[in-house]
């Protein structure tokens, strides 16, 4: 039996029901091959606003319902995750371009969030607090109301359940808009695997859309908290847009991260941590390996096994083929990497390996000589790119490495791991990873960035989820009423 099964969300969105949207149905396009696979629906600003406001009026209810009850909903959606995880990786393959160990990891984390979601509604929810006139005074926790949840297309599955799970367990009605590209693996999975799990009519609603869908979502008078996790530009717009209307935005956005080779690091293994960080779904991640920063005494060797690496490496439809990458998600997203690597080589960067691609297929690039200015070093690229720069001190290294917008991840190789560590506290970063490349995450871990990279760790662990999702109330209570001179 499969959980996705197409007649059911063809040209649809889910409101807990299954149901058509009012704009044009957006196309489910395999980038490999360019095949279509379906449509979805496509919602509107007035489809978000009617969501918001079922989903404001179902949320109540849902907050009251015992914990327990809350907590196996997710516990069954774990399950489900689990038990449909084949069909799930599959969709991730073909609709996001996922080679399948990257899927597979995709779909056990999911189920791990749903897990690791289904113990916080029995997480001790406030403090007793001392009263001087003998009366109870205590705080307490409550749902933050309706949460608006905007997932990009990277790792979308990941990067929606992260906001969603916690949220819901919380007490919490939840409207996830996902991206169009990726809306059946980031989107519409979770709505048949939480209709499944029993999650009541209104709590939680899917609805693919465009920019403007988004827009509404920030904007209802409806959403409490905003989860978004995008570019830091689009991030940027979310976060005045969520002021405008005081109301919280955590954001998740963008990264350009270092990974610092030390003269003593083994290089073969660096090569390898560094070539992971860089290409791992066609370096389509936000913890990606964007920046090499490489002592001069071992970077010529360095350099040569990474390209090496990057030249073997087997690019190709991961759907029919044991391939290392696959596609770039769409063609404006492989122009974008292709200008970086050629304004990079024009402006006096060492093409090692790569800058080459057919079709979506964009090989893993090497650029070597780089300097802190070479476009591919100074932005973020958001391909499978791995630019190289020499350095001759620690100072340097440090300075070039915080020399940058963005703080999301660091990486800091070497022989002597506190001598990696006292080199990683230099530079400010929301995750730190010694002797390790850059991309990692786990459902009960806080993840998050500094700088341009997002407003710190306000999802994962009990803590930051509790923090994202819930409001701190204080209560009082007394037998007779209070007395008072007037």
């Amino acid at each position: 039996m499969t959980i996705l099964d197409t007649e059911r969300w063809a040209k649809q969105v889910f409101t807990g029901r299954w149901q058509p949207a009012g704009g044009t149905p957006a196309e489910v396009v395999e980038p490999a091959t360019g095949q279509l696979l379906g449509h979805v629906g496509r919602a509107t600003p007035a489809d978000i606003d009617t969501a918001c406001a079922k989903a404001a009026a179902a949320q109540r209810a849902w907050e009251d319902t015992p914990f327990e009850e809350r907590a196996a909903v997710l516990r069954r959606a774990g399950q489900l995750f689990t038990d449909h995880a084949e069909e799930v990786v599959g969709w991730l393959v073909r609709e996001a371009g996922s080679i399948r160990p990257k899927a597979e990891i995709e779909a056990r984390t999911a189920a791990n969030e749903c897990f690791e979601a289904a113990g916080l509604p029995s997480h001790p929810a406030g403090s007793l607090l001392p009263a001087a006139d003998g009366r109870l005074s205590f705080s307490r926790r409550v749902a933050a109301g309706v949460v608006g949840v905007i997932a990009p297309f990277n790792f979308p599955l990941i990067l929606s359940i992260r906001a969603v799970a916690p949220a819901l367990a919380l007490g919490n009605s939840v409207v996830l808009k996902p991206d169009t590209r990726t809306a059946v693996c980031g989107g519409l999975v979770l709505a048949a695997i939480f209709e499944a799990a029993g999650v009541p009519e209104g709590v939680f609603q899917v609805l693919p859309g465009d920019a403007d869908a988004g827009a509404a979502l920030v904007a209802n008078e409806h959403t409490r908290v905003i989860a978004f996790t995008g570019s830091t530009a689009a991030g940027r717009k979310v976060g005045e847009a969520a002021a405008a209307h005081l109301k919280r935005a955590h954001l998740e956005l963008g990264g350009n991260n270092a990974i610092i080779v030390l003269p003593d690091a083994d290089i073969a293994a660096a090569a390898s941590a560094g070539a992971w960080g860089s290409f791992l779904h066609q370096g389509q991640i936000c913890m990606a390996a964007g920046r090499h920063l490489v002592h001069e005494s071992i970077a010529d060797d360095y350099v040569a096994a990474l390209a090496e690496k990057a030249r073997t490496l087997p690019v190709g439809d991961p759907n029919t083929a044991e391939v290392a990458l696959g596609p770039i998600i769409d063609a404006k997203q492989r122009d974008g990497i292709h200008r970086l690597v050629t304004e990079s080589v024009a402006a006096g960067a060492e093409l090692v390996a790569g800058g080459e691609y057919d079709g979506l297929f964009y090989r893993p690039t090497v650029l070597d000589r780089v300097r802190p200015d070479t476009p591919a070093f100074r932005q973020e690229i958001f391909g499978p790119v791995a630019p190289v720069l020499r350095f001759s001190t620690v100072d340097e290294a440090v300075e070039i490495a915080r020399d940058t917008e963005y703080g999301l991840s660091l990486s800091v190789l070497s022989a002597d791991a506190m001598q990696a560590w006292e080199v990683a506290k230099r530079i400010p970063s929301g995750l730190v990873h010694v002797n390790d490349q850059t991309v990692g995450d786990h459902a009960h871990i806080p993840f998050g960035g500094v700088k341009a990279s997002g407003n710190g760790g306000r999802v994962g662990g009990a803590e930051a989820n509790l923090e994202a999702f819930t409001e701190t109330q204080w209560v009082t209570i007394q037998g007779p009423i209070q007395q008072y001179p007037f």
